[in-house]
């Protein structure tokens, strides 16, 4: 590990600092895995039916179900396309909708 300053710096090292999570952060994705759960079962699909279609485990289903924060995003959006729900995922950071972002870019 590289130190800068003397103080150890992980840019050159797969390990990464794990910070904890906003209390917003775990919350929104906990009801994420929620909603998820309920679509599945209205549409009367398995974990099982659901793994496949996403190319996962079953284990993989459970956590992304119980809001898991360290399922892997692409699981998400297969799991978002499944449910016809993809385009939603499209949309939340358009930069056309940004107000925050195009605001600033005006003032400079």
């Amino acid at each position: 590990m590289e130190t800068v300053s003397g103080v150890e710096s992980p840019l050159n090292s797969r390990e990464t600092p794990s910070l904890p999570l906003p209390l917003p952060v775990s919350r929104a994705v906990t009801k994420l895995g929620e909603d998820i759960n309920r679509a599945r079962r209205r549409r009367r699909m398995t974990q099982q039916s659901l793994a496949e279609r996403i190319g996962a485990l079953v284990t993989t289903v459970k956590r992304l179900e119980s809001g898991d924060p360290r399922i892997p995003l692409h699981f998400v959006a297969r799991t978002l396309y499944v449910f016809g729900e993809i385009d939603r995922l499209s949309q939340l950071l358009d930069s056309g909708q940004d107000e925050i972002g195009l605001n600033l870019m005006d003032d400079q």
